[in-house]
């Protein structure tokens, strides 16, 4: 059903679905300019990691709220269109829908980041197979000089080895030393393979010394974290074990350890 409208009353409701439209583009154009701009800001060098954690934080926070609004408008838009029968609706129509859903991805990215339901990382940065001796870097030290976290196991601030190797052993209990019957050799290529195919970058790939460093940069805010996968001999056993460090930050939200489980995923192929 359609109403049909006097001149004046067609142009205000004309009026009125315009500024709907519009003012849904606008909020949720200007919320996914925020949220870009948390990580592009880092991209090109402007301000560091904090900065972007602020900018996402600020999107995050306000986010749903613009979300809702921005999709009460669209189906306000839409609403208005069918029952008055407005030349040109579909144009604010789209508008709005599309500040709806802009709105809607702006505020689910942050979103992402966040552990699922009654997953709780612990505070921990640094995951490591063999927690009583665990593998050295190398080659990726000199690449570490300003990172404010340290290699030395446990060495972190608020942070002792027994306290680290308690914590990684109640969260992550499956990380621990591997296995393999396969020769050093092919464990080895498959590792080298595997830093490949994950989209680190190579460090080094010592085979004489049984290590391979690499370095893996994530997406959003550009984190560096560091890998050292050191490959033995024990009797009839090729012997993996592996360690994920992050350069900066107390906590990486189950990265390290996640990234860990990818590579032992790779291997077992």
């Amino acid at each position: 059903m359609t109403t049909e409208l006097s001149e004046p009353s067609f142009m205000k409701s004309r009026r009125g679905l315009k500024a709907a439209g519009l003012a849904s583009l606008i909020a949720g154009l200007g919320l996914g300019l925020l949220t870009l701009a948390s990580a592009a800001g880092i991209w090109l060098g402007l301000w560091d990691f904090r900065r972007g954690f602020s900018l996402l934080g600020a999107a995050n926070q306000y986010g749903q709220w613009v979300a809702w609004a921005c999709t009460a408008l669209a189906i306000a838009t839409v609403l208005s269109g069918q029952l008055f029968s407005i030349k040109n609706a579909g144009k604010f129509i789209g508008f709005a829908a599309i500040g709806a859903l802009l709105a809607w991805v702006a505020y689910l990215i942050p979103e992402s980041f966040r552990p699922g339901e009654g997953v709780n990382y612990p505070p921990i940065h640094d995951i490591s197979t063999n927690r009583v001796n665990p593998p050295e870097f190398v080659a990726v030290v000199p690449l570490r000089a300003d990172a404010p976290n340290t290699l030395v196991y446990g060495g972190s601030n608020n942070m002792t080895p027994k306290r680290l190797i308690e914590l990684t052993d109640k969260a992550f209990p499956d990380l621990v030393t591997q296995r393999y019957s396969e020769s050093e050799d092919a464990i080895f290529t498959k590792a080298v393979d595997a830093v490949s195919e994950l989209g680190w970058e190579l460090v080094a790939a010592d085979a004489s010394a049984g290590r391979i460093e690499a370095t893996d940069t994530t997406f959003w805010f550009r984190f560096k974290d560091d890998i050292v996968i050191k490959i033995t001999r024990q009797g009839p056993d090729t012997v993996v074990d592996a360690r994920s460090v992050s350069r900066v930050g107390t906590g990486d939200v189950g990265a390290n350890a996640i990234r860990l489980r990818k590579l032992f995923a790779l291997l077992e192929d």
